[in-house]
């Protein structure tokens, strides 16, 4: 066996390990102007501690948050994500990019998706 052969096969004894419940979030069909609020859920089924080391919006109508604690193995964690339908019409499908430490899942991408409408004014 030869060393290259050797590295290939070791495996990492510590790691964490990010899993979602959800990673698509359908938010149907809203009325322009409206915002959306979301939480996607995970769980670090990994053997280290879980780090979100950074968490970008598609646009500036998509805007996520999140812990900046270490998640522990076994623990959950969650990512908020706000999308404002202002100034926007038709299907929409807005990301955000996790940028994790889980060697497995370095980037993970969350998906809000669905219509905006114009908005229909209320009868009196």
């Amino acid at each position: 066996m030869s060393f290259a052969s050797f590295a290939q096969e070791t495996v990492v004894s510590e790691a964490p390990k990010i899993e979602f419940e959800q990673k698509l979030f359908d938010f149907g069909v809203i009325s322009q102007g409206d915002t959306i609020f979301h939480t996607f859920t995970f769980k670090n089924n990994g053997t280290a501690p879980l780090s979100i080391l950074s968490a970008r919006g598609s646009c500036g109508c998509t805007v996520p948050s999140y812990s900046k604690t270490p998640v522990a193995p076994g623990q959950s964690g969650k990512v908020d994500v706000k999308f404002n339908s202002a100034g926007k019409l038709g299907g929409q499908n807005k990301t955000v990019t996790l940028i994790t430490n889980d060697p497995s899942a370095k980037q993970v991408i969350l998906t809000l998706r669905g219509s905006v409408v114009t908005a229909i004014p209320e009868e009196e």
